[in-house]
């Protein structure tokens, strides 16, 4: 009697079944509104300090000291009248011209100093 013998082909191991996860973070409706309402102030935020800085580098050339211009400190008993009448000693220049020079580069919006104030004052034409 001969036995047949019959040889399998060998199956591959079982590959493990990878599981796909899923994010621990689940929003309800409530939140994705509250996202996406943050992310649109965002936006907004950033839009508006470009354009801050847009028009502050638009305006900032009309604002800039001239090139013949220098700085001073206040002392005590300075008024904008006299910082103003030095600079114009010598020229044709009027003294409340130049004050108002003086108050539009340095951003003041009266004529009140304060001793050890910085300022910056052009030189007369």
């Amino acid at each position: 009697m001969s036995a047949t013998v019959y040889v399998l082909p060998v199956a591959e191991p079982p590959r493990p079944v990878r599981e796909e996860r899923r994010s621990t973070v689940r929003l309800t409706r409530r939140g994705r509104v509250v996202v996406f309402a943050f992310a649109l102030v965002v936006l907004f935020g950033i839009a508006l300090i470009g354009a801050k800085v847009a028009f502050a580098v638009e305006n900032g050339a009309d604002k800039s000291p001239a090139s013949s211009a220098h700085t001073m400190v206040v002392g005590d008993g300075d008024t904008l009248w006299d910082i103003s009448s030095k600079a114009v000693a010598g020229t044709d220049s009027s003294i409340r011209e130049m004050e108002q020079r003086i108050k539009e580069l340095n951003s003041l919006e009266s004529s009140m100093l304060m001793s050890g104030q910085t300022l910056i004052v052009p030189t007369a034409p």
